[in-house]
């Protein structure tokens, strides 16, 4: 909550060290923060750069904590498996990296695949890792249509992942007429989409 890398490296390494259930540490200590923080963003209390440099914070003492988790053996359970990407003829990443550090923050699994990706490129990464999500991003309107194609594909490929899509020529009547389960407009309403559809 103080935006200290160090702080919450350290933190993390004090729990660690005073033998403190380190998959509570992650659910009560760094889950319960970067859902405050973002909670603070939506209700413009803070703004994007402290929201992202409150997020490392909290990655940085996750994986000490996870490191922890696979040492003693046991399972860390993601809330979810999320596959991300930016579609075929189509660069941007910022928000879409953004997004995937927030998810990743908030105690998912992500595969960020990259930018101008191909359909082919979500459809084998989904599979291969059992996806429970597939997000697409496309910020501009000539590559739109490539999020409908990836929904089509998925349902040829007989994937039961859900599908979620982003990006600024993205609204809610492109998400029906395509078949997705959802979209995002930003950082916060992503992260609460793709609880709301591991949960449901």
């Amino acid at each position: 909550m103080n935006y200290d890398d160090d702080a919450a490296k350290k933190w993390a390494e004090d729990a660690v060290k005073k033998n403190v259930d380190p998959l509570k540490a992650i659910q009560e200590g760094t889950v319960k923060g970067i859902t405050e923080l973002g909670e603070k963003y939506a209700n413009k209390e803070i703004f994007l750069p402290e929201l992202m440099v409150g997020a490392n914070a909290c990655i940085i003492a996750t994986d000490i904590l996870k490191a922890q988790i696979k040492a003693k053996k046991k399972e860390v359970k993601p809330l979810g498996k999320i596959v991300i990407g930016t579609v075929e003829g189509d660069i941007h990443f910022i928000g879409k990296n953004l997004v995937s550090v927030m998810l990743e923050a908030s105690g998912f699994e992500v595969y960020d695949i990259g930018e101008d990706q191909p359909v082919e490129s979500f459809i084998k990464k989904a599979k291969e890792v059992n996806a429970d999500i597939v997000g697409a991003s496309a910020l501009i309107t000539a590559t739109r249509a490539e999020q409908e194609k990836i929904k089509k594909a998925m349902a040829k490929n007989g994937l039961e992942a859900k599908f979620i899509v982003g990006g600024a020529v993205v609204d809610g009547a492109w998400t029906e007429r395509i078949g997705a389960d959802g979209y995002a407009n930003n950082l916060v309403e992503a992260v609460a989409l793709a609880k709301r559809l591991t949960t449901t």
